[in-house]
């Protein structure tokens, strides 16, 4: 894999939910291709929603050292902050696109980090965004975009 990948909070929560016997495996495979090829971006909202998600909601959840101990590592993949810029490019987005502001703002921040794909099942697989191309990663295997 040659090319930046974005990776929704999702993902990132399905790789550590254990009780997701389809979905977990194809999200650790996705995350060990995105690390092994240095591939994967998110965004500091990505981040602090994981955090969220495996501290809180996920059953069983991970322990806040463990949740900060994996944000930590994440930051390898170079986390876009949210600034004014990019709130109105999420702004322009939403309307353009009619998405949720949320979805919006991920959209936004895998365009400014210079992303070909855009890892979620949260989008309509296939979808295009600016030539930037949604890949449901629970339909599609890593080799599909492997360059």
């Amino acid at each position: 894999m040659t090319v930046a990948v974005f990776v929704d909070t999702n993902v990132l929560v399905y790789a550590k939910d254990t009780t997701e016997l389809q979905k977990q495996p194809k999200a650790e495979e996705w995350l060990s291709q995105l690390w092994d090829s240095s591939a994967g971006r998110i965004s500091v909202q990505v981040l602090n929603e994981y955090y969220d998600v495996t501290t809180r909601k996920l059953q069983p959840g991970l322990k806040p050292e463990e949740a900060r101990a994996d944000v930590r590592s994440l930051r390898a993949w170079r986390p876009l902050a949210l600034d004014t810029s990019l709130l109105e490019s999420a702004w322009r987005i939403q309307d353009r696109f009619q998405l949720s502001f949320w979805d919006s703002l991920i959209v936004a921040a895998a365009h400014a980090s210079g992303c070909e794909y855009l890892l979620t099942e949260d989008l309509q697989h296939d979808a295009e965004f600016d030539g930037m191309r949604v890949i449901d990663p629970f339909v599609t295997d890593p080799q599909s975009i492997a360059g």
